[in-house]
C-alpha cells in the first residue's frame, strides 16, 4: 500500500517540481563571442524569458573557440537538473559528428533537444578596398585570374568551413581554407586582406555590409533576406549552394521530463513573442520556435545532409 502511494504521488511530484522551475539562475552557454549572431540570439532570448520568469535571472555565458566545441562540451557535462541549456547550432549538432574523429561529446546522446529558435541564411562577403568584385559570377572570375582562393572561416569544422568548399566546388575553383578562432576574427582577415572571402550570417554581416565596411555579393538561402538588394547564390547561377544554420535551445541529457515539457513551450513563447521576434528579424534571423520533436527531425537530417559535403572534403580532425 505504501509502495502505491508513493506511485500514485509521483506525477504530482513532477507538476510541483515544474511549477517551481525555475527557482534560481539558469546559464544559457552560447558558443561564440559576444556580439555575434549566435549571441544576439541567445541575449534576446534570455531577456524575454527572464520576463515571463518574474524576473528570474538568465545569465549568456559564452564560451567561444573550437567551433564551438568548447561550449558544447562543458555543456554536456552539467548537471541535467533545467539550469544550464546551451543555444546549440548546426556545426556542434549536426555536423561535428562527422568531421571529428574524437569529438568529446555525443549529440544524441548528451543532449536533448528544447526548440529551435532562428535559422540564419550565410552571405558571401568581401573587402571592397581590396576585391573588385561586386557580385557571384565577377567575383568567380576574379577569383580565378588570382589563381587560388583563400576563405576564411570561423573553425575547422563549421557550417562557414564546409560552405566554403561547397562554394569552391560549384564554382571549380581551388580553395585555401584559413580557419580563425570566431566569426569575428574571420571578418577581421577580410578587413585586413589575409583572406579573399567569407561567409557569415546574415544577422553578423549587416552591419558591416550597411556600413560599406564589407560588401555582400550573395545569400545562401531560399530567398531573399533582410540584405534585400543581395541576390541569392540560386539567383547568380548556383543552384546548389542553398544551405543555412540553426541555432536552437537543448539541454543536457538526462533532463527531467516535465522541466523540458516547460521550457519547449517557454522557450516557443519567448522566441515567437512580437519584440522578440522584431529583434530578431533585424538582426537577419528568421524566426521558427519548433517543437522538440520538429527539432530533433532537423538536427537528424542535418547530420546526414552535411555528412555528405564532409566526407568530400575528406576533412577529419582529432
Amino acid at each position: 500500500m505504501v509502495l502505491a502511494s508513493a506511485t500514485l504521488l509521483a506525477p504530482c511530484a513532477n507538476a510541483v517540481a515544474q511549477a517551481g522551475y525555475p527557482s534560481r539562475t539558469v546559464r544559457l552557454i552560447v558558443g561564440f563571442a559576444a556580439g555575434t549572431g549566435p549571441d544576439i540570439v541567445a541575449r534576446v532570448l534570455a531577456q524575454k524569458l527572464s520576463e515571463n520568469w518574474s524576473g528570474t535571472a538568465v545569465i549568456v555565458d559564452n564560451k567561444p573557440g573550437a567551433g564551438g566545441l568548447i561550449a558544447a562540451s562543458e555543456a554536456a557535462r552539467a548537471t541535467p537538473d533545467g539550469y544550464t541549456l546551451m543555444l546549440g547550432e548546426t556545426g556542434q549538432l549536426s555536423i561535428a559528428p562527422s568531421s571529428y574523429n574524437r569529438l568529446p561529446y555525443d549529440p544524441a546522446k548528451d543532449f536533448v533537444p528544447v526548440s529551435q529558435v532562428v535559422s540564419s541564411d550565410f552571405v558571401l562577403l568581401v573587402n571592397p578596398q581590396k576585391t573588385p568584385a561586386r557580385n557571384v559570377p565577377d567575383f568567380v572570375e576574379w577569383a580565378r585570374r588570382q589563381n587560388r582562393l583563400v576563405m576564411g572561416t570561423f573553425g575547422a569544422g563549421t557550417p562557414g568551413h564546409f560552405g566554403a568548399h561547397l562554394f569552391a566546388d560549384a564554382a571549380k575553383l581551388v580553395s585555401e581554407p584559413v580557419h580563425y578562432r570566431t566569426t569575428s576574427d574571420a571578418l577581421g582577415g577580410v578587413f585586413a586582406g589575409d583572406v579573399h572571402a567569407v561567409f557569415a550570417s546574415v544577422g553578423l554581416a549587416a552591419p558591416n555590409v550597411k556600413a560599406g565596411k564589407l560588401a555582400a555579393l550573395g545569400t545562401t538561402g531560399g530567398s531573399r533576406t533582410s540584405l534585400p538588394g543581395v541576390p541569392t547564390m540560386k539567383e547568380q547561377g548556383y543552384p546548389s549552394l542553398e544551405f543555412t544554420s540553426w541555432f536552437g535551445i537543448v539541454a543536457p541529457a538526462k533532463t527531467p521530463a516535465d522541466i523540458l515539457a516547460k521550457l519547449s513551450q517557454d522557450v516557443v513563447k519567448a522566441v515567437q513573442s512580437p519584440d522578440s521576434r522584431a529583434r530578431l528579424e533585424e538582426a537577419g534571423f528568421r524566426v521558427t520556435g519548433s517543437s522538440r520533436d520538429t527539432f530533433a527531425r532537423i538536427i537528424a537530417e542535418d547530420k546526414e545532409t552535411w555528412g555528405k559535403a564532409v566526407a568530400a572534403t575528406g576533412f577529419k580532425a582529432d
